[in-house]
């Protein structure tokens, strides 16, 4: 039991390479809704939406990304990837393996990014996407990007020394709460919500997940091989197929909004793109309302489409 007065129940399924772990809260029979967290992040980012949606007669499921406790990974020999091709595959097996039918997905940071992997590729089992703080195809040269930019990723470049690398091992706990800082400025978090998030990054595969996913964004490390053939799709920036809305936050410090802008190419199904005054990188812990709107937005317009279909 929460401090909101409702189940929250921690639960496991086997997918092909992780023991992946989830909170699951509200009815079983309701309609789907996936929230897939972000980087350093977990799912206590979903805490003050969690109770809303639970609330409203909705299955609210929201896994741990690999490399969060209490996911885990089922073989020693299974490459560490921190790669998009391996969180997309990741909330696909999830889907797939719970048998949902008719899902909503929503993702922040990585897990935005693992949504639209899923909008674009496995979108057979989706019914829209909410996406937030990270826009589709942002994949591009340096030399293409403002040096503001490219300074606000100073942490994705430091991981290629050796010494970044044992920051990203050794040194965790203070590099994270430089980034929550320092990504949403005109945010404040108190040391227990920090704690109750940090926890989850205390075990062997939280560091080199996180070091590949960089080296392998840039093009200094491989991706693993039982994804290769979806890294070749992804390669193609292949359309998203569902009904999507993506939140930006104005004051976003890491994926500055222009990282997000002019992206409507990139969408089969219908594209709204919302920018949030005031508001910094995490998204769903500074603008829950902001959040919870869209969701009731993607949800209505769900609603609608089956009703013309029938």
């Amino acid at each position: 039991m929460d401090d909101f007065g409702f189940m929250l129940m921690t639960k496991y399924i086997k997918t092909p390479h992780l023991n992946l772990a989830y909170e699951e809260a509200g009815d079983r029979r309701g309609k789907p809704i996936v929230l897939v967290h972000g980087w350093p992040d977990d799912v206590r980012c979903w805490d003050k939406i969690t109770p809303e949606l639970a609330g409203s007669g909705y299955r609210v499921l929201a896994p741990y990304l690999r490399g969060c406790t209490p996911t885990t990974i089922h073989s020693a020999g299974t490459m560490r990837s921190g790669a998009i091709a391996a969180l997309g595959q990741d909330l696909a097996d999830f889907i797939d393996g719970l048998e949902l039918r008719d899902v909503l997905v929503v993702g922040y940071d990585w897990g935005a990014r693992a949504g639209y992997v899923v909008g674009a590729l496995f979108s057979e089992r989706v019914c829209g996407l909410l996406a937030m703080a990270a826009g589709y195809a942002t994949s591009k040269p340096v030399g293409e990007m403002s040096y503001d930019l490219a300074k606000a990723y100073w942490y994705e470049w430091l991981v290629a020394t050796k010494q970044g690398r044992e920051a990203m091992d050794k040194d965790r706990r203070r590099l994270c709460r430089y980034l929550w800082q320092t990504w949403s400025p005109g945010w404040t978090f108190d040391d227990a919500e920090f704690e109750a998030t940090a926890a989850s990054w205390e075990n062997g595969d939280w560091a080199p997940i996180s070091i590949h996913a960089y080296l392998q964004r840039w093009g200094e490390a491989a991706g693993a091989p039982e994804h290769e053939e979806l890294e070749k799709k992804l390669l193609e920036n292949p359309p998203v197929r569902v009904p999507t809305i993506m939140l930006q936050g104005a004051d976003d410090a890491d994926n500055f909004p222009e990282t997000s802008e002019d992206k409507e190419q990139y969408f089969a199904s219908s594209y709204q793109r919302v920018v949030l005054p005031g508001v910094g990188h995490f998204i769903p812990r500074e603008a829950p309302h902001a959040v919870l709107t869209a969701i009731r937005q993607l949800l209505s317009d769900a609603a609608a489409s089956d009703v013309r279909r029938s």
